[in-house]
């Protein structure tokens, strides 16, 4: 009998905050952040195949299979694991915008590296998943750590953080936002002053509220004012930032009525939702410390 696993969740993060702290020589930008997990999802069904093939088996606009992280990611598992013949069918149902700053793709990528490793039973443990998962992108070792996480590095040192269980209001801007273009103007804060995870001695009610800021937010706004537009309207019933390198922007709430009642205002260009905060990934179960 075939091996199945149907609706895997792929959930979205917000990033609570984003500061860039410094650029190493190879380019790349040292960042703080706060990854905060929600129950927004894609889902991905998995079916593993005899002959050897990966196969993605439904059209996504904009994004071919073979550049499609979901596909690197399964190729990559089967080379590290040394099993050639290990092959795998697999539907993405896309709910998360692409270039939205949820992490999407990358949620994607790690959903498939820890349903196929539990699939293909060959056994690699969250570590190296998660190396794995570097290979791919910054944000992928996160959704395999797969619990709340204050960043370091260029995304992958990853500590352990309780955040506040909250709902959040957020908004798609209907942009997608090339990260190359934040990360390549000059305009980019790279200085900002590093923290330290006890900087906020009430976990997460300070982060999710007000501390710190997105350093990103201020180019991706120049470039693209419909996500300063978001962020001005939704600052009307809270703090409101924007998530990653963009596009959608978010704010926190106590109370899931207060989230409904911000959506019940919201101008109609625009598409928003609700989402509840999680404190572990819904796959956590399948991984191996």
């Amino acid at each position: 009998m075939t091996a199945i696993l149907n609706a895997c969740p792929a959930p979205a993060k917000l990033n609570l905050f984003l500061h860039v702290t410094g650029r190493r020589p190879d380019g790349y930008h040292l960042l703080q952040s706060a990854f905060q997990l929600i129950d927004r999802c894609d889902t991905l069904d998995f079916a593993v195949r005899d002959d050897g093939q990966i196969v993605r088996t439904n059209d996504i606009p904009g994004v071919p299979a073979e550049s499609d992280l979901v596909v690197r990611a399964a190729r990559l598992l089967r080379e590290t694991a040394g099993r050639p013949e290990l092959g795998a069918s697999i539907t993405v149902n896309k709910i998360l915008p692409m270039g939205g700053g949820l992490g999407g793709g990358s949620s994607d990528a790690a959903t498939t590296l820890v349903a196929l490793n539990h699939l293909w039973q060959t056994g690699l443990k969250r570590q190296e998943l998660m190396d794995i998962g570097l290979k791919l992108g910054a944000d992928v070792p996160f959704f395999i750590f797969g619990r709340n996480a204050f960043a370091e590095g260029v995304g992958e040192a990853l500590s352990p953080l309780e955040t506040a269980d909250c709902w959040y209001v957020v908004i798609e801007p209907g942009v997608s936002v090339p990260t190359s273009i934040i990360f390549s103007s000059k305009r980019l804060t790279r200085d900002t002053e590093a923290v330290r995870i006890t900087d906020f001695p009430d976990a997460t009610k300070q982060i999710a509220s007000s501390f710190g800021k997105n350093d990103l937010e201020m180019v991706a706004t120049e470039h693209f004012p419909e996500i300063a537009e978001a962020v001005e309207w939704l600052s009307r019933f809270g703090n409101a930032r924007m998530t990653g390198s963009g596009a959608c922007v978010f704010s926190a709430f106590e109370h899931e009525h207060q989230a409904d009642e911000v959506l019940k205002q919201l101008p109609s260009r625009w598409i928003g939702w609700k989402a509840k905060a999680m404190q572990e990934h819904p796959l956590a179960r399948f991984l191996k410390s």
